[in-house]
C-alpha cells in the first residue's frame, strides 16, 4: 500500500494548535492542493477557516470519542477524502502511544509538532509531568507562545524540554510579535572526543538518551560506566546486557535502559551484579534490539559497588 504521511500537531488545550494548523495549511508552500484528511481530537475556542487555505483539497473530520475510534474507521475516513496526506491536530490529554496503536498500517507520522501556551505550561509540567513528558519525547519542534518577555524565563522552558529530548527544535514567540529560535548552550557533562568517554554515576540516563538519539556520534568510541547486568543464556553464550534503570518523570515510567555487550567471558557475569563496564561501541544490527544499535565490544569489566542512587534520572 501507498504509504500516507501524517502530520501530527500536538498541545494541550488552547495551547494554539488550531491557529498552527490554519497557518500550516494557508501556506503553499505546505498546501498546494494536495488531497488532505484533517483529523481533529480537540475543539477549542478558534475554529478553522477553510476558505483561507491555499488549497481547496482538505476534509475535516471531528474525532468525538477517542475510545470507540478504531483502525478501520481511519481508513474509511482516508479513503472518502482520497487522502494523500493526514494532518492531525491531537488532544493532549491522550498519550502519543494510543494513538499510534489506532493507526493504519500505511500511515506513518512523518512530522511532529508541538505548541504551549508559555502562561500555563509550567503548570501542566507541574501537575501533569507524565502527559507533558509524553509529548515532549515524541516532537521534533515545539513552539512556545504568549511569552512574556520580563516575565517567563525561557532558560526553565528550556531545561523542562531538554530533559525529555535533546533534538527538539525549540521557538519562543513573544507576545509582542517577534520571535526567536533557541540558542541556549546545552553541553553534555561528559566529554565525547575523550579517549575514554567516562559516565558518571548521575549521567547515565543522558549517556543513554544522547547515544539513543546519535548513535552515529558515539560509533568507535570507548566508554566507561557503571551498570547492574542482565545476563540470559537466550542472549547467546557472549553476550550480556548492561545498564540502568532510568525514570523520565515519574515511579510508573522507570525502564531499564540497557546496551548490548559482546564479551567472550559473558557466563561469569550474573544478573543483578554491578559491574564497572569499559568497551568500544559498534553500532550494528542485533536481533535483541531488533533493529540498529550500540553493541559494547567489552575490553575489561570490575565489579564494584551499586551506585548513591540506584534510579538513573534526567534532573
Amino acid at each position: 500500500m501507498q504509504t500516507i504521511p501524517v502530520y501530527l500537531f500536538i498541545g494541550f488545550l488552547e495551547s494554539g494548535k488550531t491557529q498552527f494548523v490554519q497557518q500550516t495549511l494557508c501556506d503553499p508552500r505546505f498546501n498546494s492542493d494536495e488531497k488532505t484528511l484533517l483529523l481533529v481530537f480537540e475543539e477549542g475556542i478558534e475554529e478553522y477557516d477553510p476558505s483561507a487555505f491555499s488549497g481547496s483539497n482538505v476534509t475535516i473530520e471531528y474525532i468525538d470519542d477517542f475510545e470507540s475510534l478504531s483502525r478501520d474507521d481511519l481508513l474509511v475516513m482516508g479513503k472518502k477524502a482520497n487522502a494523500e496526506r493526514v494532518v492531525i491536530e491531537y488532544n493532549g490529554m491522550l498519550m502519543i502511544g494510543e494513538l499510534q496503536k489506532k493507526l493504519p498500517e500505511n500511515w506513518a507520522v512523518y512530522q511532529c509538532m508541538m505548541s504551549a501556551d508559555a502562561t500555563t505550561f509550567l503548570n501542566y509540567n507541574a501537575n501533569m509531568r507524565s502527559l507533558v513528558v509524553d509529548k515532549l519525547q515524541n516532537c521534533e519542534m515545539i513552539a512556545f507562545n504568549r511569552v512574556r518577555k520580563g516575565v517567563d524565563d525561557i532558560n526553565e522552558f528550556h531545561k523542562i524540554v531538554r530533559g525529555s529530548s535533546r533534538r527538539a527544535d525549540i521557538i519562543y514567540e513573544y507576545t509582542d510579535g517577534t520571535i526567536d529560535f533557541d540558542d541556549i548552550e546545552d553541553p553534555l557533562p561528559f566529554d565525547v572526543n575523550a579517549d575514554v568517554i567516562a559516565i558518571e554515576d548521575e549521567d547515565y540516563a543522558l549517556f543513554y538518551r544522547d547515544l539513543m538519539e546519535d548513535m552515529k556520534k558515539y560509533d568507535g568510541k570507548t566508554v566507561l560506566f557503571k551498570a547492574i547486568v542482565a545476563h540470559d543464556d537466550k542472549m547467546g553464550k557472549d553476550v550480556f546486557a548492561a545498564g540502568r534503570h532510568v525514570m523520565t518523570c515519574c515511579i510508573e515510567d522507570i525502564t531499564y535502559a540497557a546496551i548490548i555487550c559482546s564479551y567472550k567471558n559473558a557466563q561469569i557475569v550474573k544478573t543483578g551484579e554491578w559491574l564497572n563496564v569499559k568497551g568500544k561501541i559498534c553500532v550494528k544490527y542485533n536481533k535483541l534490539y531488533g533493529r540498529k544499535g550500540p553493541i559494547i565490544n567489552v575490553e575489561e569489566i570490575v565489579r564494584t559497588s551499586e551506585p548513591k542512587e540506584r534510579v538513573a534520572t534526567f534532573f
